[in-house]
């Protein structure tokens, strides 16, 4: 019986994961910049111009939104560490997505690096 360990190793070796260093250029370069993690995740930092689309949410969302249809569309995707990240590169080219990438360390390692985090800010009420 496979583990999710084992599921997550599967995928990435067969999606293009991308450096720390050169995912500004990939993002850059991006038509979307996915956030599969969690909305509670999102919203306490997401790198800037992040569409959230949770992993559990992915391909009915990518299904049911016209503007994402086209299948030459540049992704890049990122989670907490990879691996949710990579699960949803998978599946992206499964679904016939040709230009998908995963940010490898995912938000963990974008943040560690000191790059751009985004932060929603919370309305004051004084």
């Amino acid at each position: 019986m496979k583990t999710a360990h084992d599921l997550v190793a599967q995928a990435k070796t067969s999606i293009q994961e991308v450096s720390l260093e050169a995912a500004e250029q990939a993002i850059r370069d991006a038509d979307l910049l996915l956030d599969v993690r969690e909305a509670d995740e999102f919203a306490a930092g997401h790198l800037p111009g992040a569409i959230l689309m949770p992993r559990g949410l992915l391909e009915f969302c990518l299904s049911s939104t016209p503007a994402m249809e086209s299948r030459d569309l540049k992704v890049v995707l990122y989670c907490k560490t990879s691996g949710r990240a990579a699960l949803a590169a998978r599946a992206m080219q499964e679904m016939g997505y040709l230009n998908v990438q995963s940010i490898a360390g995912g938000f963990d390692a974008w943040a560690g690096a000191g790059k751009p985090v985004a932060k929603p800010e919370q309305p004051s009420f004084d």
